[in-house]
């Protein structure tokens, strides 16, 4: 791919892709318009919003390539890198970007939930599948901004964008929500992959040696990002994913302290603890008894 291309403003985006830029801060860009091209990476310092529609080179993030097919929504958060994989070919590029700068929406309500939309932090094989009605829902929201931005601006201009970037953004939560229960034969066999890379980080020494398995250690042995590891892990268990690994963590207590060979103490340095009455309030906060205790009731 050829060097970085770097895009800090609406307008430097829009001129790449011959797009007219009618607002600074917000554009529906076409990408249809754009000349045809070879695959680059690209940084994008604003939120971005790509619909595909026909099949035109792989979207590369990182190292890993997006599940990117037609119908599929990916989303860029400001100072991301993405690129498409054209394989040295020339491609003409197709589908939409909606792309809009940070400082669009202070002072909306959507600034206040921004963090909310945790797909914008989603990589790899985490893009959204949209089906024909979802699709044509996405293109209303679209079609609806780009008539704001085609009017006069004025003090209602702002307000409308963002409520309509707002519409989109809770309607991808939605749709989000229904690819959790469409895919989840897929999500199954994540779990039964978590609770193997729990198991086996029990039975290494990096429990003893540096603590708990983290969230982030867990989601990039799944090559998961951290945002979509956490909303599977809430949407299969109810549980937040770092309670999973607590809940994880207790059961295995559960199993040492019955083993009446080991003190407690001993069993506190195993699980990674540098001071046994730090695992004893640990222990207590989740079961409601500390270790002895709980060992004189197994009795």
């Amino acid at each position: 791919m050829d060097p970085i291309k770097r895009f800090e403003t609406i307008h430097e985006y829009n001129v790449f892709n011959n797009n007219e830029t009618l607002h600074p801060l917000v554009s529906i860009v076409d990408l249809s318009k754009a000349t045809p091209r070879s695959g680059s990476k690209m940084y994008f310092g604003f939120y971005t919003i790509f619909v595909k529609e026909v099949k035109c080179g792989d979207i590369v993030y990182g190292r890993q390539t997006y599940d990117y097919q037609e119908g599929t929504l990916v989303f860029l958060a400001p100072g991301q890198t993405a690129g498409v994989n054209s394989k040295g070919e020339i491609y003409q590029p197709k589908g939409y970007a909606l792309v809009f700068h940070p400082d669009l929406i202070i002072g909306t309500p959507v600034a206040k939930r921004i963090k909310e939309y945790a797909f914008f932090s989603y990589q790899s094989n985490e893009s959204l599948h949209l089906s024909k009605k979802e699709r044509e829902i996405i293109f209303d929201c679209f079609s609806k901004i780009k008539y704001e931005l085609e009017q006069t601006i004025d003090k209602h201009s702002k307000k409308l964008i963002a409520a309509n970037i707002e519409l989109l953004l809770d309607y991808c939560l939605r749709f989000y929500d229904r690819q959790f229960l469409t895919r989840e034969y897929v999500h199954k066999g994540v779990m039964s992959k978590l609770d193997e890379v729990i198991a086996n980080y029990f039975i290494s020494e990096k429990l003893s040696s540096i603590g708990f398995p983290t969230v982030a250690y867990c989601a990039q042995e799944l090559h998961l990002s951290a945002s979509y590891f956490g909303d599977l892990v809430k949407k299969e268990t109810g549980k937040s994913a770092q309670e999973y690994l607590q809940h994880a963590i207790v059961q295995l207590a559960k199993e040492k302290i019955v083993d009446y060979n080991k003190s407690i103490s001993e069993i506190a340095y195993e699980l990674g603890f540098k001071y046994p009455q730090h695992f004893s309030r640990f222990f207590k906060n989740a079961v409601g008894a500390t270790p002895q205790e709980y060992r004189q009731q197994q009795n």
